[in-house]
């Protein structure tokens, strides 16, 4: 992921060890202030440190996992519900444990029917976790392949407290340090945003292991994207 970088590798490890390390990350135009390079310069190097980001995909989540889905962007006329339009619809799965919370992964999805949920569950969360939902209809199929899964009225959030405030943490770190992810973009922030917290109590190795991944990936072709 260093190949043709357009600038020193010093601080190319910098930047990512800004992006690591820092709680909140980076936005592109704070490491082109700061290492004054353009932004886009910026913008294409952290898009390739995100892909770096995401999951490993080899520990999916255990124990009693909660998941909603979520949408980023404004609400539009005649959008109800989990209608999507323009906004983007990402789903999220939030182990819950004796202490609070652990893990959690998410992912931009086209729709919420059980068809996209399903992959997702799938893919990163143990088939023996107890999976919560609400009463979403879109889960209902998945009890065949999920034994466990339990669907709850969510009680406008109150059953689903901790899921909740993840959501809402997304959201809060996306408007005040991006400020607007395209939805072609937006999976490699919630790659960065997870990368992050699934590593909080070992902050003290996550910028080596992301350098570890980092120089295991194939070089990344960058897509234009705004």
């Amino acid at each position: 992921m260093f190949d043709k970088v357009k600038f020193s590798l010093l601080k190319a490890f910098h930047i990512a060890f800004k992006i690591s390390t820092k709680k909140k990350g980076m936005s592109s135009l704070e490491l082109s202030n700061e290492f004054e390079l353009r932004q886009k310069t910026c913008w294409e190097f952290k898009w390739k440190i995100q892909q770096a980001m995401a999951s490993s995909l080899h520990h999916p989540l255990e124990g009693i996992v909660h998941v909603d889905e979520f949408m980023i962007g404004g609400p539009e006329e005649q959008k109800r519900g989990r209608s999507v339009g323009a906004k983007k619809l990402i789903v999220v799965a939030l182990e819950i444990v004796e202490v609070g919370v652990g893990r959690a992964y998410a992912e931009v999805i086209e729709n919420a029917s059980s068809k996209e949920l399903g992959k997702f569950l799938k893919t990163y969360v143990s088939k023996d976790a107890k999976v919560i939902s609400d009463e979403w209809r879109g889960y209902t199929p998945l009890k065949g392949e999920f034994k466990k899964l339990e669907q709850v009225a969510s009680d406008d959030g109150k059953n689903f407290k901790d899921i909740h405030i993840h959501i809402m943490n997304i959201k809060s770190w996306l408007r005040g340090i991006h400020h607007h992810c395209s939805k072609e973009r937006m999976q490699g922030y919630l790659n960065e945003y997870h990368f992050r917290y699934n590593r909080r109590q070992s902050m003290g190795v996550i910028f080596d292991l992301l350098i570890k991944k980092m120089v295991k990936n194939e070089p990344i072709r960058l897509i234009s994207i705004t």
